[in-house]
């Protein structure tokens, strides 16, 4: 292991949130990425991710930070950058939807963070927002509003799947033309058989088995340092635009 610590830059995804149906409110997943990070890693672990934040957001706070030289940053965002004011749309269904970051704004700041990180002589890992449930994320946000009104505006339920998919293409393509390391958690995700399990009952955030799948993910991932590849499978690996983690999860 040869990262001085890890850092961890996000939304609400990154925090742990999950919504409990029991409480009937949002709570912290006791299968959170820190701890089981920390003691899988063995060095220190912090996590600066706040819900609701955006990559705009994130980058602000990143501007405070003092700089760990060779700790890993891992930069997840895009759930709530592509995310709507549902009100308004529902208020306004013949004119268009707008994101509360536009697509090339977001992708702007997701570069800025990659060559911020790396400024300061630290490692970034760039992290793809997971797959949300249409049509529980649909319920979930029309709640108390006018459902029909907000169908007319987007079209489809699964319009809200494919417009919050763009914003994970966004992620790949910033890796790519930075030559960041990627962790793909919509692949992992996706890659599941019946995916719906593992999300909340709002369609967006995940569940205890969501949390302790992504966790699982993200320890595969930090373990495969470039400066501790030894052999051509893992350097093509590493070298690849899109990591599939089940994959690294078998190699290491």
């Amino acid at each position: 292991m040869t990262y001085s610590e890890i850092h961890i830059w996000g939304d609400s995804l990154a925090r742990g949130i999950v919504y409990n149906e029991e409480k009937g409110r949002y709570a912290i997943s006791r299968e959170r990425c820190t701890g089981r990070l920390q003691e899988a890693l063995g060095c220190k672990v912090e996590n600066h991710s706040n819900m609701g934040a955006t990559v705009v957001d994130g980058l602000q706070w990143f501007e405070t930070f003092r700089s760990v030289p060779r700790a890993l940053c891992a930069v997840e965002f895009g759930g709530n950058d592509c995310d709507l004011d549902w009100a308004y749309v529902a208020a306004h269904p013949e004119e268009p939807v707008r994101p509360k970051v536009e697509l090339a704004v977001f992708e702007e700041g997701l570069t800025r963070f990659v060559n911020e990180i790396r400024a300061r002589d630290m490692k970034p890992l760039l992290v793809t927002p997971l797959p949300l449930h249409a049509e529980r994320y649909f319920r979930w946000v029309t709640r108390g509003l006018d459902a029909a009104a907000v169908l007319k505006a987007l079209g489809d339920v699964n319009h809200i799947y494919r417009w919050q998919e763009r914003y994970a293409i966004s992620v790949r393509n910033v890796a790519r033309t930075t030559h960041c390391r990627l962790l793909d958690l919509r692949d992992v995700f996706l890659a599941q058989p019946g995916y719906e399990r593992l999300m909340s009952l709002d369609g967006i955030h995940p569940s205890d088995a969501g949390h302790r799948l992504l966790t699982d993910a993200l320890i595969a991932r930090a373990r495969l340092d470039p400066d501790a590849a030894r052999n051509k499978l893992l350097r093509e690996t590493l070298d690849a635009p899109a990591t599939a983690v089940p994959s690294i999860a078998k190699i290491s």
